[in-house]
């Protein structure tokens, strides 16, 4: 904020608003020992290695400690139509979209004074900038011809209107940085615009991975922790058949937070409730339904190519239901790997939620209408802020594609007698929500205890506090029931809510659930993580845990 106000006691018409600004105050904003540095506009591509643009800053002479590129429109020139005004500059002036910075010689040159100055004097007469920070870059500059170094124009290829960019280039090899330096962006007219697109398109779908691999780099915080992950892979033996699953727990995965735009605000009687869940590419079609029948706050993780993450974007854009929702982080981790790393997901998700307390579902099920209500009076009434409760929400099915879904209780009640719906993996895995005692359910109108029982995956509501979720189980199995296991051990009560329900939709099968069911090995290696993690439940809770090993030999 301290920086912030540095400029924004300056009027600005630019569509950038105040971040416009902000390449004015980097002497004071970046450290004091950083002696150089590029400052890229958010909308350029590089054509090139960035490394050729740095080695320019050799060419430099005397005083000169700003590299600009040439303006490629006659706006500084103020012929552009009848009483335009521009600020002042050097002939067609410089464009602040690409600029070789020298920190050091800049702070000796007392450069905050030196462009404040100016501001205020041209601002007297000009009353705004036009183009943000560009403006008063270029009536400093005016001033001081020497403080430039002209970059060649192929260094900022402009393609806002009345530019003259063709003149930078003959054929491909001479560009180097394109940028869509107009509000229209990528729908700017231009002679090769559709070559710059596509060009623009093709890195979008690189897989980003590969842009991590370099043989050589600056040493890094990234470095030691790197040194840190191969010390944990080098303790792992690459014989042991389980050894994928295991290296799987120690892979870095790129994130991007809140990859759309979020917005919070916060309920004042703290008793906010965020629907959690992760995804993959094949189930984006929920989230339209889940937005319809969940109103309050939603964090989830999607696990995504880099391809697959502007193929989110557009979907996402063309949705009239999600682009109305602020309220909706959406996190991409990266794909990497074999395995879905389902539980790396659900912390991801857990992590970033705003609220007190969290719905933790998965993406293929429907919160019934009501139910972030319903929760947020179920908070108060069983004073979760004070106490370790896990609000059950019991979970049903259906196996049509086509559901009139149920408005109350008393029909969804109807839909089971009819068998329509069924108590969720009521056909293949009773004992993951038997103890949530459908059959008490059913008549109960008041919350009522359960105790944990083996393989117990119920869907819960909690506070932000509780436990994450255990890492060593990726794609499909244990991965909920160790986590409902660790809620037990720590002495969380399980509480069926009596008026909430959620449903699950049909899909096809994941491909984690196919090879789970089609590959004896991965059977294998599941079985021994889950031994692992009861042993390691065992040393950690102590005298708590041992009936959760009984538990297992009696399952």
């Amino acid at each position: 904020m301290l920086i912030w106000s540095e400029v924004s006691w300056i009027p600005n018409k630019h569509y950038s608003g105040i971040y416009g600004l902000m390449k004015l105050v980097l002497t004071k904003t970046l450290p004091a020992n950083l002696e150089r540095v590029i400052v890229l506009d958010t909308d350029i591509t590089f054509a090139t290695d960035i490394a050729e643009l740095w080695a320019v800053f050799h060419k430099f002479k005397g005083q000169q400690v700003l590299g600009l590129v040439e303006n490629q429109s006659d706006w500084y020139l103020g012929n552009l139509w009848k009483n335009h005004r521009p600020w002042p500059a050097l002939g067609r002036g410089y464009n602040t979209g690409v600029i070789l910075l020298l920190l050091d010689k800049l702070r000796k040159m007392k450069w905050e004074q030196m462009w404040r100055l100016t501001a205020e004097r041209e601002l007297m007469g000009m009353l705004s900038t036009s183009l943000a920070d560009q403006d008063i870059f270029n009536a400093v500059i005016k001033q001081n011809p020497f403080l430039v170094y002209q970059l060649p124009c192929f260094w900022n290829v402009q393609l806002s209107d009345h530019t003259r960019s063709e003149q930078c280039y003959r054929d491909v090899s001479d560009l180097k940085v394109i940028h869509w330096n107009s509000p229209k962006k990528l729908r700017v007219k231009n002679k090769h615009v559709e070559f710059f697109r596509n060009l623009y398109l093709t890195f979008l779908e690189y897989d980003g991975n590969l842009l991590r691999r370099e043989l050589f780099g600056c040493p890094s915080e990234a470095d030691v922790n790197s040194e840190n992950l191969q010390k944990q892979l080098s303790e792992l033996d690459e014989d042991d058949l389980c050894y994928e699953f295991r290296r799987e727990r120690f892979t870095v995965h790129r994130t991007h937070l809140y990859f759309l735009h979020y917005e919070y605000e916060p309920a004042a009687d703290s008793t906010d409730v965020t629907l959690v869940a992760q995804l993959s590419m094949d189930r984006l079609q929920m989230l339209e339904a889940i937005c319809k029948h969940w109103e309050g706050p939603i964090s989830l993780a999607l696990y995504l190519s880099d391809a697959e993450a502007q193929q989110f974007l557009r979907y996402a854009q063309g949705s009239e239901v999600l682009m109305s929702r602020h309220n909706v982080g959406y996190h991409i981790v990266y794909k990497e790997g074999q395995f879905y790393p389902v539980n790396l997901l659900r912390n991801v998700a857990m992590k970033h939620i705003s609220t007190p307390y969290m719905f933790l579902s998965d993406i293929d099920f429907l919160p019934m209408y009501g139910l972030y209500e319903y929760l947020r009076k179920s908070v108060i009434q069983l004073d979760l802020a004070n106490t370790k409760k896990a609000m059950i929400v019991p979970a049903f099915e259906t196996l049509r594609y086509r559901l009139s879904f149920p408005k109350s209780k008393a029909e969804l009640l109807s839909m089971l007698d009819m068998g329509t719906l069924f108590t969720f993996r009521y056909h293949v895995w009773t004992k993951g929500h038997a103890p949530t005692n459908f059959a008490k359910w059913r008549t109960a109108t008041t919350p009522y205890r359960v105790e944990w029982e083996a393989d117990f995956e119920p869907y819960v509501v909690v506070r932000r506090d509780c436990p994450e979720y255990d890492r060593r189980f990726v794609g499909f199995g244990w991965n909920k029931v160790a986590h409902i296991m660790e809620l037990d051990v720590q002495e969380y009560e399980f509480i069926v809510l009596p008026n909430a329900y959620m449903i699950h939709m049909p899909h096809a099968p994941s491909f984690d659930i196919t090879k789970f069911r089609s590959n004896k090995q991965y059977r294998i290696c599941l079985k021994t993580l889950k031994e692992e993690f009861q042993q390691d439940m065992s040393r950690r809770y102590g005298f708590a845990a041992p009936k959760y090993l009984t538990a297992e030999n009696n399952s």
